[in-house]
């Protein structure tokens, strides 16, 4: 019999090395601005070169390492909201069926590792990898479903990512636009 926890700790890597992966790119493009803006020169003078690659590799990946894992959190809510509304599993068996597809997630991580130095690809990756999952879940808990609860699982995944999505986008840009609005002129 196979150990139902035997990939259990996948996600914890996957955030992990996804973090690792956004945390390098965006290592690169802040440690550029800093040169351009004429401040690097300075930090090394109090912080050695390593040193300050390192601090700000460590509070970039913790940054990640944070969102992912809240991604991962709201992700998982979703998922056994829409179960608990959509589903005729009474028992918790179809989210057994759905664990092993964090290997899709694993690969991912760790191909999106090669391609650190190009954010397009990064994040194709990861919207593949999480496009793939998603079929692979409805794939999986389709057998507990009737076809009205699969048209209704399949909608309220797709209606509260694009919601949450536009929320993000409109919040950063009023943010954005309000910090623009208070520059002196």
């Amino acid at each position: 019999m196979k150990n139902t926890y035997l990939t259990s700790h996948f996600p914890l890597i996957s955030i992990l090395i996804f973090s690792i992966t956004f945390s390098l790119y965006s290592e690169g493009i802040i440690i550029q601005k800093l040169h351009d803006f004429g401040v690097y020169d300075g930090m090394t003078e109090v912080f050695s070169d390593s040193g300050i690659k390192l601090t700000l590799l460590f509070l970039l990946l913790l940054l990640f390492f944070m969102v992912f894992a809240a991604l991962k959190l709201i992700a998982d809510t979703i998922v056994e909201l829409s179960l608990l509304f959509f589903s005729r599993d009474q028992e918790g068996t179809e989210l057994t069926k759905i664990r092993s597809g964090s290997w899709l997630y694993l690969i991912g991580s760790l191909l999106s590792l090669l391609f650190f130095q190009k954010i397009i690809v990064i994040l194709l990756i990861l919207v593949a990898v999480t496009f793939s999952y998603f079929i692979y879940f409805v794939y999986k808990v389709s057998s507990s479903l009737s076809s009205i609860g699969l048209v209704g699982l399949i909608f309220f995944h797709v209606f509260f990512w694009f919601s949450f999505t536009l929320t993000v986008f409109y919040a950063t840009i009023k943010l954005y636009n309000s910090f623009v609005a208070s520059l002196p002129v």
